[in-house]
């Protein structure tokens, strides 16, 4: 099938018109880009983040994705194919990253009173002085800091470089902003106590971020897009492999790195390529069940089936000021408002 593929492609590069009307977004991924320290690794096994922690960094197919979100439908959270409704799920999300998906509400207050005491009392560094106001943490001045640990540091000195390594992997792969190398000063809190913060459903935050920036950018006048491309990117060539022009990458886990490897997921199309390689695959080379494979299935660790239970859970996600009501509302202007009291009909349920 890949070789048919590949020879209607060809045909179809010398047909496309190049005049087709569309767009391209545009996103950030800010891996860590440095290995995290052997000795913090009981600690992201601690707090579930192991398995997140070894996502690669790769590029992101902006074309495809763009792609993806003409066909995005904010009513129903699905994107519609010739061959159904399909949407990215809570099972996605365990599977590829390894992400607890139960548990606690990611919420708070989204404006922290004293940023700089907060810093000091959980990083022991700030980026500012005890008169600065700020709301992040920039990725360059996490790595200048953090990024090197003595060979006699400290059990506090490696708790503190956990928790930088934490808020980059946040940030920078799982919840990216959509035009910022900065991760948000309102997770930091969350990782006071590493050992409550497995207790926090991770995975729903990241896909509500993930589903909110999808709607957000439906809008015709949206350029940049946030949120988990990196899991929206795999989802599409996991259950559509025709989209990859490189068939046979070997699996691995994470799942999502399957397609870091060199030589990754090969060519880059135009959005006009993609939008007809769906129009005319998607009906018969569409896999709706892909982690049943045995090869697949084999990879995963057991672990990522803990909450499989609530894969098919029906209800809204909530992760500050993300949730089933919130849509074209942002933080502005609520800077002393609690999310968790906010939505606490939804979060009590």
């Amino acid at each position: 099938m890949a070789s048919l593929i590949n020879k209607e492609l060809s045909h179809i590069c010398d047909t496309v018109n190049n005049t087709d009307s569309y767009r391209i977004l545009r996103g950030r991924v800010n891996g860590v880009g440095y290995s995290s320290d052997t000795r913090l690794m009981p600690y992201l096994d601690l707090v579930g983040f192991r398995s997140a922690a070894l996502t690669r960094t790769f590029d992101l197919r902006y074309n495809l994705i763009s792609a993806l979100v003409e066909r995005w439908r904010p009513e129903t959270h699905t994107f519609h194919l010739p061959c159904g409704e399909c949407t990215v799920t809570l099972e996605d999300v365990a599977l590829q990253f390894g992400l607890p998906i139960d548990g606690d509400a990611i919420t708070g207050i989204s404006a922290i009173a004293e940023p700089t005491a907060l810093c000091y009392s959980l990083l022991r560094a700030s980026p500012g002085d005890v008169e600065s106001t700020f709301s992040e943490l920039k990725f360059t001045w996490l790595k200048a800091n953090f990024q090197h640990l003595s060979n006699n540091a400290t059990e506090e000195e490696l708790v503190c470089v956990a928790r930088t390594y934490i808020m980059h992997i946040i940030g920078g792969v799982l919840m990216p902003n959509s035009n910022n190398n900065t991760v948000h000063l309102q997770y930091l809190p969350l990782l006071a106590d590493l050992r409550s913060v497995r207790s926090y459903s991770w995975g729903s935050a990241v896909l509500g971020m993930l589903y909110r920036e999808l709607c957000r950018t439906t809008k015709p006048d949206a350029v940049d897009m946030g949120g988990c491309l990196i899991l929206l990117q795999s989802w599409a060539l996991y259950r559509m492999p025709f989209l990859a022009s490189v068939s046979h990458q070997p699996y691995v886990y994470p799942l999502v790195n399957r397609w870091s490897i060199y030589p990754g997921i090969g060519r880059s199309y135009t959005v006009p390529i993609y939008r007809l390689m769906i129009e005319q695959h998607v009906g018969e080379g569409f896999i709706w069940m892909p982690y049943r494979r045995p090869e697949i299935a084999a990879i995963i660790p057991s672990s990522a089936y803990v909450d499989f239970h609530l894969w098919c859970t029906n209800a809204p996600i909530i992760s500050f000021n993300v949730g089933e009501e919130v849509h074209g509302k942002n933080k502005r202007g609520r800077h002393g408002q609690h999310w968790g009291v906010t939505h606490r009909r939804y979060i009590a349920v």
